[in-house]
């Protein structure tokens, strides 16, 4: 048995490493003496949990705040099995990050429920981003442990992670190779994993303590939870992915960007990643590069001409889905660049990342960050499906059903809007949802009058989204293309046809002032907001209610039996896969959970049947017949 110790926070503490199999009893005996939370830590073979398999982890780690214990599992069967037995045994646990990264882990290699971990679980990380939900670029003092422990338990800690670092890179290894190559025994390695498990049993407590004392309401603490183990299931889960089909796609991507690089290079443009040769060969066709609403070209900081995507965009005539606004004659050379660097794009983050990051088994095994933006919003990667492109079904149609079962999708029907009608009891557009009215339909006639052009359809469609998320005017013209003269009235005739939520903002503004900059969502979240952009107080709290719409409809899911077929939750939109002579029983319970009043409004959604993949909800007819179907369908 390996020893270690020291002092912390002017606290002693003890570590032991179990590393032969007479030391097994002894930690055991201890785990299962523990009256109260133990934390609970894992370390691995790098940052990739899932997608290695059973042999991923190395040690596990469990601690008190003065005493800390490691079981090296990769040493076999017999230390894996302790280790299962002393989870099992304790009572409640806690870590940090614990509950979508090490609980998923510890499942694979130990064969531990993962529900029933995750169930007596308290994570640091959710009590921290609910005390203060910015990111550090934002002005918190940041969520990692070693953050929250500078700041809540011993701001003099000893920095073992940079330690860590440093022996990596004495062995001739990287950050994300030196988790799999360091010896399992080095003594930096076990420190390092000894003290997480005291540095968390320790900031529990603290963060406890200071979500009370900021005003965190309680029940957000368990609901949020719930949410993040309901993503962590789906993550363990895993979707299929085509591998064949993936494969043929990345060839096809990286075709489209050589064939439109061609074309770039045809107007001297040779580095389709050069702004100087781009903006050259742009003024070389005739364009001033006057974006419409400015009376200049953009410049970078040294002067330089900003050939960003908006300009691309707007030169190309296309919004950001790629869709034709019809503002003007689009130029063959932003239009090839645009393609050249999407093909690129899709092939790197996207085919090509699939089919690295897939286990030995095809599945895809999607991260969820269930707390991501200040508002509560999540953010899903590997597949980063937030930003997938929507006109584009040939991605999403990489991931498909497994065998015998199809996907369903459900999405909410506007749910940003709805949200903001009922939060600020906005008369004509409640009148509408309960007329069944788009609500996109409802603004242009209330803007326009009842004889609405297809174009002023789209601005107000573009309008509505850009008032739930705060864009501006600028955000305007590059999606509509649309006169800045006209918006600008746009938001005259808005403000006058739902005079409400103008006033609604305003109103959460002095409150803000009044708190410290601080206002809380219908569910209680606190809301930082910044001095100079207290304008977006509407947009936060719409954009955290909704966000709070799908947790609770997860919730109601999970309670129904859903979440074993829940493949992703992406901004308004659950997928998930059925066994074919189950569809109708498990949609019926994904609608339910989906539908609900807010504040007397309804929020509503309608599952879709797409087929074998979650490409096919976005084929056409012909697109459909022509497919082949999934590999492991063919075979």
């Amino acid at each position: 048995m390996r020893t270690f110790g020291g002092k912390l926070g002017g606290r002693s503490w003890v570590g032991y490493v179990a590393d032969r199999p007479e030391d097994l009893p002894v930690f055991l005996r201890w785990a299962k003496s523990q009256p109260d939370t133990v934390a609970v830590d894992v370390e691995g073979k790098g940052l990739d949990t899932l997608s290695n398999g059973p042999n991923y982890l190395r040690h596990c780690q469990f601690g008190t705040e003065t005493e800390a214990w490691s079981v090296p599992i990769e040493l076999g069967s017999q230390f894996k099995s302790v280790a299962r037995e002393a989870l099992e045994a304790l009572p409640s646990v806690t870590g940090h990050q614990f509950i979508n990264f090490d609980a998923p882990a510890l499942s694979v290699s130990t064969g531990l429920d993962f529900d029933t971990l995750a169930r007596k679980t308290t994570d640091a990380l959710i009590i921290s981003k609910l005390i203060d939900p910015r990111s550090k670029r934002e002005g918190s003092r940041g969520h990692g442990l070693k953050d929250l422990s500078a700041r809540y338990v011993d701001p003099t800690a000893p920095d073992t992670s940079g330690d860590l670092t440093a022996v990596f890179r004495g062995l001739g290894l990287t950050k994300e190779t030196g988790w799999a190559g360091i010896d399992l025994f080095h003594p930096i390695y076990l420190e390092y994993g000894l003290l997480d498990v005291i540095l968390s049993a320790r900031l529990l407590p603290k963060l406890e303590a200071e979500a009370k004392r900021v005003g965190v309401r309680p029940a957000l603490i368990p609901y949020e939870h719930s949410i993040a183990r309901i993503c962590a299931s789906m993550s363990l889960r895993g979707f299929l992915m085509d591998r064949p089909y993936t494969e043929k796609l990345s060839d096809e991507f990286r075709r489209e960007a050589e064939e439109f690089a061609a074309v770039a290079a045809r107007y001297g443009v040779e580095k389709i990643g050069s702004p100087k040769q781009i903006a050259a060969a742009l003024l070389g066709t005739g364009e001033d590069l006057v974006m419409p609403g400015e009376n200049k070209p953009r410049r970078t900081s040294n002067g330089a001409y900003k050939i960003d995507k908006d300009v691309l965009s707007f030169l190309a005539d296309i919004n950001k889905e790629g869709e034709r606004i019809g503002a003007r004659t689009p130029n063959p050379l932003a239009s090839a660049i645009i393609k050249a660097k999407r093909a690129t794009k899709w092939r790197t983050a996207y085919a090509e990342h699939f089919l690295s990051s897939a286990d030995e088994n095809d599945r895809l095994h999607p991260r969820f960050n269930t707390l991501a933006a200040r508002t509560g919003r999540m953010s899903v990667t590997d597949p980063a499906a937030q930003t997938l492109p929507k006109g584009d079904w040939r991605i999403r149609r990489c991931l498909v059903a497994d065998t015998d079962e199809v996907i369903v999708s459900c999405d909410f029907d506007s749910v940003e809007l709805n949200v903001m009608a009922a939060l600020a009891d906005v008369k004509q557009m409640k009148a509408a949802i309960f007329r069944g009215e788009k609500l996109h339909k409802t603004t242009a006639k209330l803007v326009f009058g009842e004889n609405y052009t297809p174009k002023q359809y789209t601005i107000a469609k573009i309008e509505n989204f850009l008032k739930a998320y705060g864009g501006g005017i600028q955000a305007a013209i590059t999606q509509t293309g649309a006169d800045p003269d006209i918006l600008r009235e746009f938001d005259r005739q808005f403000d006058r046809a739902y005079p409400e939520l103008k006033r609604y903002g305003n109103r959460l503004q002095r409150e803000a002032f009044a708190n410290g900059m601080v206002i809380r969502s219908l569910t209680g979240r606190i809301l930082p907001l910044d001095r100079d952009r207290t304008y977006a107080a509407l947009n936060y709290v719409t954009q955290s209610t909704a966000r709070d719409c799908l947790g609770q409809a997860l919730i109601t899911m999970d309670r129904e039996g859903v979440t074993p077929y829940l493949r992703l939750a992406v901004h308004d939109e659950v997928v998930a896969s059925i066994p074919k002579d189950l569809v109708g029983e498990v949609s019926q319970k994904i609608k339910s959970g989906m539908n609900f009043d807010l504040m007397g409004v309804p929020i509503s959604a309608t599952p879709d049947t797409y087929g074998p993949s979650w490409g096919h909800g976005y084929m056409s007819d012909d697109e459909k017949a022509s497919d082949p179907g999934p590999a492991h369908s063919r075979a």
